[in-house]
Formats: C-alpha cells, sequence, structure tokens
C-alpha cells in the first residue's frame, strides 16, 4: 500500500506585500479537527486493526479466489476492502503532513508526523503481501476475470500494477524495505525540510526565512537582488556540508534499492512509476537541450538588452524589466483574476476552483517555518484537496495560484476514480495546472492596453515557461549526473557544485553571468531530496500543455468535453490513450517542438513591441 504523500512545493519566484492578515488560512478539519483529535487516534487504531484483519483473510488466499466460480466478484470485493484501508491511511497522514508543512519547526508538529509516519508504516506491513501475491496470480486467468464484472472496473489498476511485476521483490526483502523507510530516506527527507525550514539569511540586518529571501530576486532594485543572492550563498555555503551529506545518502539509497529491484538507468523508476517510456523522455530531454539557443540563450541575450548590459549576473535572471509597471494583486484580485479566466473557458472549472476559496481548502500568507513554495495536495478522494501557498502580491503569484488550482480541479475531477485510480502518473500530472496557467496569462494579456504593461506580462510568462521546461531540464540533466557519479562512489560538496553550474551554464547560456556563490544554489531545491527526477514532469507538461493549447486556440470542436474526459481520466487510463482524441502524440519526436515553437512565438512576439 502506498499513501499519497506531500507534492514537493514548486518554488514560486514572485515577491510583493500582500500582508498575511487578508490572506486566508485553511481549515484541515474536514480531515480530523487538531493534533489531539480523538477521531486521528481512534483511527490509527482502525487502520492496524483493518490491516491485521485483511492479511488473516487474503494471505495466501487469491489464487484460491482466482479458481473460484465467482472469481470476478471475490477478487473484487478483496481489491475494494484493500481500496477503503488505503483510502483510511491516505487521510491520516494528509493531515499529519498538511499540518507539519503549517510549521516544519514546531517541535510538537514534527514528532506528530514523525509519530504518525511509523504508526502507518507498522500498520501497512500486513498490505504489502496483497500487490506481490496478486502480480503471482495466473496472467491468462486472472486477465479472463478482469474481462467480467464487476473486477472490470478494477482492471486499469491491476495492468499498471502488474508492470511494476519484473522489479518486486520476495515478501520479506520488501518487508524489510518497508519498514526500513522509516529510518532511510523518509528521515533523510525530513533532516531536510526541517533544515531548510531552520535556516535563516541576513539581508540589510533583517533575518528572514527561505521564501522572503528567494522572492527578493524580483525585487526592482539590483543591490536588493545582489544582498539577497549573497545572503542565500553565505547560508547554504555553511550548511553545505549537510546537504552534500544528505544527497550522498539519499543517492546511495536509490542505487542500492535500484540494484535490488534490477533498474538499470538511475532514472528507470521514475519512468515506470510515470507510466512513460524512457526514449519518450530521452527524445524530450535532446528536444529540450538542443532548443536552448534560441530559447534561454536568445531570450536573456534580450533582456540584457533592455537593461542596457552585455551581460546579466545570475540574480537578475527574473528581475523585472525596467519599465515594468509595479503590480501588486491583493488577494481579492487575485481570486478573480484567476476565476474569470477558468469561468471564461469552462463555467465548470471555475465552479470546482471557487471550492477552494469558499471552503477554506487554501493556506496562502508567508510564516515563519511553513514549507516554502507551493502545493496541491489531493488527499483523500473521500475529502478533497487542499492548496499551499506563499502568496506576496505579484503577478507571478497569482499565475502560482492559478497553477496550483490547476492541480485542485483535476484532483477534484479525479477523485470519483477512487483510491487506487485517482492519482495521476507525472507525465499527466501537471497537464491542468499548466494549462490553467496559461488560461490566466492569456486573460491578463488581453487586458494589457499598454506596450510596456504587454511587455512586463509577455517577458514574465516567457521566463515561467523556461524557467517550467529549460530549468528543469538542466535540473534533470545535474540529478543524471550526480546519481550516475554517485554510483562510483561519494561525491564532495565541491563536486556537486561543478555539476549543478555546468547543467545550468549550458541551459542559460553566455549572457547569464553565474556569479561566485550561485555554486551553492541548488541545495535548497526539494525535488532533488523528495522525489528524484520528478523534475522533467513540469517539462513534460508544459510542453504537452502548449500543444493542447494549441488545439483549443483552433477552436477544435468538443474541446473542453475532451479536456474534462482527460482530467477525469485519473490514473485509469494512459497518457497516449488520453491525448489521441486531440491528435496529439508525445512518442513522435516532433512532438516536442509543438510545445517548444510556442515559447518561441512568445519571444518573437516580445522582440516585435516597440522599444
Amino acid at each position: 500500500m502506498i499513501h499519497r504523500q506531500l507534492v514537493p512545493p514548486r518554488n514560486a519566484q514572485g515577491a510583493g506585500a500582500a500582508p498575511a492578515e487578508d490572506l486566508p488560512c485553511w481549515r484541515l478539519d474536514d480531515l480530523y479537527d487538531g493534533l489531539d483529535s480523538p477521531r486521528f487516534a481512534e483511527d490509527l487504531k482502525t487502520l492496524g486493526r483493518d490491516c491485521r484483519e485483511f492479511a488473516a483473510v487474503y494471505r495466501g488466499a487469491l489464487a484460491g479466489l482466482l479458481a473460484a466460480p465467482d472469481a470476478p466478484k471475490r477478487l473484487r470485493d478483496a481489491i475494494a476492502r484493500y481500496e477503503a484501508i488505503d483510502d483510511l491511511a491516505t487521510r491520516i497522514m494528509s493531515f499529519a503532513g498538511l499540518s507539519y508543512a503549517e510549521n516544519t519547526i514546531d517541535p510538537a508538529r514534527a514528532k506528530f508526523y514523525g509519530d504518525a509516519q511509523e504508526k502507518v508504516t507498522a500498520a501497512s506491513i500486513d498490505l504489502l503481501f496483497f500487490q506481490l501475491e496478486l502480480n503471482r496470480l495466473d496472467d491468462a486467468a486472472l486477465a479472463l476475470a478482469m474481462e467480467k464484472p464487476p473486477l472490470d472496473y478494477y482492471r486499469p489498476w491491476i495492468e499498471d500494477l502488474r508492470k511494476e511485476k519484473p522489479y518486486q521483490l520476495d515478501d520479506r526483502l520488501e518487508q524489510l524495505f518497508h519498514e526500513k523507510s522509516v529510518t532511510g530516506h523518509v528521515a533523510w527527507n525530513r533532516l531536510f525540510d526541517e533544515t531548510i525550514a531552520s535556516l535563516r539569511f541576513e539581508i540589510d540586518g533583517q533575518e528572514m526565512t527561505l521564501e522572503p529571501a528567494l522572492n527578493l530576486f524580483q525585487d526592482p532594485d539590483e543591490k536588493v537582488r545582489e544582498k539577497a543572492s549573497d545572503a542565500i550563498a553565505a547560508t547554504l555555503k555553511a550548511n553545505l556540508r549537510v546537504f552534500a551529506l544528505i544527497s550522498n545518502v539519499l543517492a546511495k539509497d536509490k542505487e542500492i534499492s535500484d540494484t535490488w529491484r534490477g533498474f538499470k538507468d538511475v532514472a528507470a523508476a521514475r519512468h515506470l512509476s510515470n507510466r512513460v517510456e524512457p526514449e519518450v523522455v530521452d527524445a524530450m530531454v535532446a528536444a529540450v537541450r538542443a532548443a536552448y539557443p534560441r530559447l534561454s540563450h536568445r531570450y536573456y541575450r534580450l533582456k540584457a538588452r533592455w537593461f542596457g548590459k552585455e551581460k546579466l549576473r545570475h540574480w537578475d535572471r527574473n528581475a523585472p524589466l525596467p519599465d515594468a509597471p509595479r503590480t501588486v494583486y491583493d488577494w481579492a484580485q487575485a481570486r478573480a483574476a484567476v476565476l474569470d479566466a477558468y469561468r471564461a473557458f469552462a463555467p465548470k472549472m471555475a465552479e470546482i476552483a471557487e471550492k477552494f476559496f469558499d471552503g477554506q481548502w487554501i493556506d496562502a500568507p508567508v510564516r515563519p517555518g511553513k514549507a516554502p513554495g507551493a502545493f496541491s495536495h489531493p488527499t483523500s478522494p473521500s475529502v478533497h484537496p487542499y492548496v499551499l501557498l506563499n502568496y506576496q502580491g505579484k503577478p507571478r503569484d497569482v499565475m502560482t495560484l492559478a497553477h496550483e488550482l490547476g492541480h485542485g480541479v483535476h484532483q477534484v475531477l479525479a477523485a470519483p476514480n477512487g483510491p487506487l485510480m485517482a492519482s495521476t502518473p507525472l507525465t499527466l500530472a501537471e497537464t491542468a495546472s499548466v494549462f490553467g496557467e496559461m488560461l490566466t496569462f492569456r486573460a491578463l494579456l488581453a487586458e494589457a492596453k499598454e506596450p510596456r504593461e504587454r511587455r512586463a506580462l509577455l517577458a514574465s510568462k516567457v521566463e515561467d515557461m523556461l524557467n517550467t521546461v529549460v530549468r528543469q531540464i538542466a535540473f534533470y540533466t545535474f540529478e543524471r549526473s550526480l546519481h550516475e557519479e554517485r554510483r562510483h562512489g561519494e561525491l564532495t560538496a565541491e563536486r556537486v557544485c561543478e555539476l549543478w553550474m555546468a547543467a545550468q551554464s549550458e541551459s542559460l547560456g553566455p549572457a547569464i553571468e553565474l556569479m561566485p556563490g550561485y555554486e551553492t544554489f541548488w541545495a535548497y531545491i526539494p525535488h532533488f531530496i523528495h522525489s528524484p527526477f520528478y523534475v522533467y514532469a513540469y517539462a513534460f507538461g508544459d510542453c504537452l500543455v502548449n500543444s493542447l493549447y494549441g488545439v483549443y486556440q483552433k477552436a477544435e470542436p468538443g474541446f473542453v468535453e475532451k479536456y474534462f474526459a482527460l482530467l477525469s481520466a485519473g490514473g485509469s487510463k494512459h497518457y497516449s490513450e488520453l491525448l489521441a482524441p486531440f491528435g496529439l502524440d508525445a512518442r513522435d519526436p516532433a512532438f516536442w517542438n509543438i510545445g517548444l515553437s510556442m515559447i518561441e512565438g512568445l519571444i518573437d512576439e516580445l522582440e516585435s513591441l516597440p522599444a
């Protein structure tokens, strides 16, 4: 059993001054009413009991169920019971994880989260046999049973599960891996989170946490941006030994797991979990890297000219343009901008998104100890998602709200598939989020009348797309280098910095000067720690959405209905099957250039604007 973990935060690039008192805080009551909730404690006991009873009934019995005359019903009943237990475990861990995300430096919350992980892990040991035993059933007999109701409902999940079959170990080894996770990668993940949350960055005599410090890269004053960069670099450098140790341990831990399971390539496990063919990822990565000169290199040359410089320092990469209007969106304006854009596309999309505001499913203020970045966590299909932001009022923060609400809409639509089939592989997980961003961007651009306002919006969108596509592929390139070298021995912090600088230099190009200190910036990226090789899903999603949006712009009949069908499918269909109605095929190498050409077209539009 795998309960869904918190999504790694999407590191926002925005900055601003939206006051915390005007921003919403979520209410987790729909999960549990507090850390001392009697229902939470009771559900933990129920989970342990249900897992033990499930094992007593079904361990060693699945082959017999398959041989029974009413095999489809018996197997369906077993899976439905397993699914209900999964739902309860997910609810428990969602509450513990979201409570921890509210304040990761609070010892009480950290203990609560850690204790919940240990208890859920211990309880779910009794369920490990189930997927393993299902995968040992005879292929032909199981295929025949899956053709008949009521088992046919779970056919997508069973067929998906059987893709894991070649990489599964025997029951005792799987149990060992499962139990040791609490003191293995889970513990190192927690150390990273708590270390990041405890860091303070001193800028002009003021101590701040990571998120506000990063947001200063959007300050219009170059001196402020430089000071922020220096402060971040100094603090990261002082803690680099810890981050290098965490990275080395987790890379080795992954290598051990991959070796035992038979994964040959460092990213093969991620490709399998994403249900995407390695050659498709390779084609995408190759297409993006080949496009660096005409995308990121070209754009940053253009931006340097706007600043009257030969080159930009790395702290200027996301700086506002010199003549950009200093727009700050209060929360009401941000809400209206996103909901109006969603409503113009489809009223149903806005209706779902509005529930996040009205139901207090969003936590927006910046607070000391709060998890950085942003995410939408689906929790359990029997409840609803929650969105975490660190909202500070800049246009990019509005885009982040649109992005996370896109995830939320997707998660709500997919929830009826149930706990086992609601979760979407990463190949499609970014579809609704990036599409929501694009809708909001186009709506804001349509309202912009002045050339400088249009330039600022276009530049911001191009930079977001470069951060989503180019930067994430550079991250993936860096990760591959780190994991491949780790197979030959431990890497020094200096060597990790060298790998980082090589990947960044290649992607950003000659118009960006990487100043001393930037070599440490790999250390704060949570995706490298929580979900190795997750990052390419952003590029996959952005290119896919660009292609989808191109179909939408052509006013293809039935587009909205097809789009909602794609989102509603959750994890019940392969991405190729879901893209087929739109005439798109990600296995075609030319597919990626369709998405990349949209970024190129926006840069063309920027160049055509009057100076």
